[in-house]
């Protein structure tokens, strides 16, 4: 059965997916900022292994490393940031809204027929 808006009782309803969007957004930015300081200590220690391979090996590894690191935290954030945000949209905010009339609801909000 497809949701229906409380209000007018239309069956045009879209989502905002506000939570989903800023959480994976805010999660992204953290999972990036954490792979990359991550990674830099990381980079730290293979420099100082790597100069006995020499500086140019050492350099590129150590970037590279940092690079790849914060490209797969900031996915690994982004995932979770969905995950959680689709969590608030679905229990917390008012993610649905209807076409017709405009009116926000909740999808366990309960049309006008659950009341007894």
């Amino acid at each position: 059965m497809s949701e229906q808006c409380p209000n007018c009782l239309s069956i045009r309803i879209g989502k905002n997916n506000y939570g989903k969007k800023a959480a994976g957004v805010v999660g992204a930015s953290i999972g990036a900022y954490s792979g990359f300081t991550a990674v830099t200590a990381g980079a730290q220690t293979g420099l100082a292994i790597g100069v006995r391979a020499g500086p140019v090996g050492a350099a590129i590894g150590g970037i590279g490393g940092a690079i790849i690191g914060a490209f797969l935290g900031g996915a690994s954030g982004a995932s979770a940031g969905v995950v959680f945000g689709d969590v608030l949209d679905d229990c917390v905010l008012d993610n649905h809204r209807c076409l017709e009339c405009g009116y926000s609801f909740t999808a366990d909000s309960g049309s006008k027929n659950d009341i007894r």
